[in-house]
């Protein structure tokens, strides 16, 4: 615990019921509350709360983006020594409703923890969820230090990497980072509309992947792209022009003009970042049949432990009604290459390390 101990988290959802089950084995003393009282009452048993809790040194909003502002004059109100913190998506218009209240705007940080899963409710919340994440803050104008300094003590406390970001440049990124993925997400899953049944069981990974966030709640995903709609709407424009490109060059099969739009993405796609925000690693990727029997990953996973070799990632493959399956483990190049040896000399059926996975 750190330099205050008493938490307020309003908003059992998957961010507030983690954010408290993070803080809690922290070690604060973290109370938790929602309008839902079924929400509330299993946020609450994750942490062991029990009562009302104390009065708060931090209120942490973690509720939907409209319900922002209210909320955070509602709490700075009913706790005038209270430093306030929300963790919504979008920034300019909450900050600048907050603004217009200067003795509150000193106690309130906005913040964003760039943290999320597919699925939502507390019983999706994780306490490590924030580990290694990048998590934005944006001060208001007059917020204190006091308002900072407890703002990034939690984040740091969540295992977060704390970036600031003024409330507009917040917003255009997040349109481009995580609203335009959204939106692909859902609109690809909406196209399969058509897929009958039987063709969408012979879907593979590459469809699961990218369809992923679909699953997302769509009442919370259509107020933020609503709240943030200018900013989405410039990245749809660039969309658009790349789907119109791709069109017109199968059209007049003009392979080039294709093969220049996906080399353009193959690029761009280097520049994001890999593991815990950092810069993405060129992998190996180190190929193993496996029997379909208990006990092969466990084996696997000795082998790597024995050559001291971390393992960054791993996909399995298996096709149901057959004996064996693929397990393909990502690693650095000189981790893939002692894995191959040991794994080689215990009579796997592992192939060379190879720089693709496809």
């Amino acid at each position: 615990m750190g330099s205050f101990s008493q938490v307020r988290v309003i908003g059992a959802g998957l961010i507030g019921t983690s954010m408290a089950m993070g803080l809690a084995r922290a070690g604060y003393f973290v109370s938790i509350e929602d309008e839902d009282a079924q929400a509330e009452a299993i946020a609450q048993s994750l942490i062991g709360q029990s009562g009302e809790g104390a009065v708060p040194d931090l209120i942490v909003i973690a509720t939907p983006i409209l319900t922002i502002s209210k909320l955070v004059l509602d709490a700075a109100t009913r706790y005038p020594q209270s430093i306030v913190v929300d963790i919504g998506g979008l920034k300019s218009e909450v900050v600048a409703e907050i603004e217009k209240f200067p003795e509150i705007a000193t106690r309130f940080c906005s913040t964003h923890p760039m943290a999320g899963r597919e699925i939502s409710g507390a019983l999706a919340a994780r306490g490590d969820l924030f580990e290694g994440c990048i998590w934005i803050y944006t001060p208001t104008e007059k917020s204190s230090e006091l308002a900072l300094d407890r703002a990034l003590e939690i984040i740091n406390a969540l295992g977060g990497k704390a970036v600031c970001l003024g409330a507009e440049e917040h917003d255009q990124a997040i349109a481009g980072i995580s609203h335009l993925p959204q939106v692909m997400s859902s609109l690809l899953s909406a196209t399969l509309i058509d897929i009958s049944d039987r063709d969408i069981g012979l879907a593979g990974q590459g469809l699961k992947d990218v369809s992923r966030l679909a699953a997302s709640n769509s009442q919370l995903w259509s107020e933020l792209l609503h709240a943030n709609s200018a900013a989405v709407v410039g990245y749809l424009s660039i969309l658009s022009k790349h789907l119109e490109d791709l069109s017109t060059s199968l059209q007049n099969d003009d392979l080039r003009k294709t093969r220049e739009i996906l080399d353009l993405g193959r690029e761009n796609h280097a520049r994001i970042p890999g593991k815990h925000g950092g810069k993405k690693r060129d992998y190996w990727y180190l190929p193993i049949v496996i029997a379909d029997k208990p006990g092969q990953l466990a084996e696997i996973f000795d082998a790597c432990a024995l050559v001291l070799a971390n393992v960054e990632d791993l996909s399995i493959e298996h096709t149901p009604g057959q004996e064996s399956g693929l397990v393909t483990l990502a690693l650095s190049k000189s981790d893939s290459s002692k894995v191959y040896e040991q794994l080689l000399k215990d009579g796997w059926k592992v192939h060379q390390p190879r720089e693709s996975i496809g």
